[in-house]
């Protein structure tokens, strides 16, 4: 028995530990892709992905859509609605110190005020989708960002119009809340 073993201590890997926290910073990542979305803080958003960042299947932009074409597009698109993402279960595999990938199990809703626009099918005014993100990671200057986001979708199911609308005047969520918390 090692001389440390036998006081009770272990011994930490600190690259194992290293991991752990970049795990930790990728999830919170993620966690504030979904608020910054829902809350409609789009000059945040942007902040979340390096410049060569692309897109592959979001209706807000196009396909091999870089950060800036996304965050005009779902701004433009989400301005009047209520979205609200969730993301689960995530599955993270680093691909080198400063790389990662991953996927998330997702789950959005959107509803579209009346006569606004896009209103994907007739006589339905929004939907419920489910699917994945498959995402890649780099670390900037000790922070990580999204460097590819692609959605996959498993199943969309349209809100009809005679729905009941979101109830007005809700709390809405306070866009400093963790500012200077330490």
């Amino acid at each position: 028995m090692a001389p440390d073993q036998a006081r009770g201590s272990v011994l930490v890997d600190p690259d194992s530990v290293q991991q752990l926290l970049d795990l930790e910073q990728i999830k919170q990542l993620k966690a504030r892709y979904c608020r910054f979305i829902d809350t409609k803080q789009w000059r945040r958003l942007r902040a979340l992905f390096t410049d060569e960042t692309r897109f592959e299947g979001l209706g807000s932009a196009p396909t091999g859509s870089d950060a800036n074409t996304f965050v005009e597009g779902i701004s433009t698109r989400l301005r009047d609605a209520v979205s609200i993402h969730h993301c689960h279960m995530p599955e993270i595999v680093f691909t080198g110190p400063a790389t990662a990938r991953g996927v998330w199990a997702m789950m959005d809703y959107l509803e579209f005020p009346e006569g606004t626009s896009p209103r994907e099918v007739p006589g339905h005014r929004g939907f419920y989708g489910f699917g994945h993100y498959e995402e890649e990671y780099r670390k900037h200057g000790g922070e990580w960002k999204i460097s590819f986001l692609r959605l996959t979708r498993l199943r969309i199911d349209p809100l009809a119009d005679d729905r009941p609308a979101s109830r007005p005047g809700l709390l809405s969520a306070s866009e400093d809340w963790l500012s200077g918390v330490t």
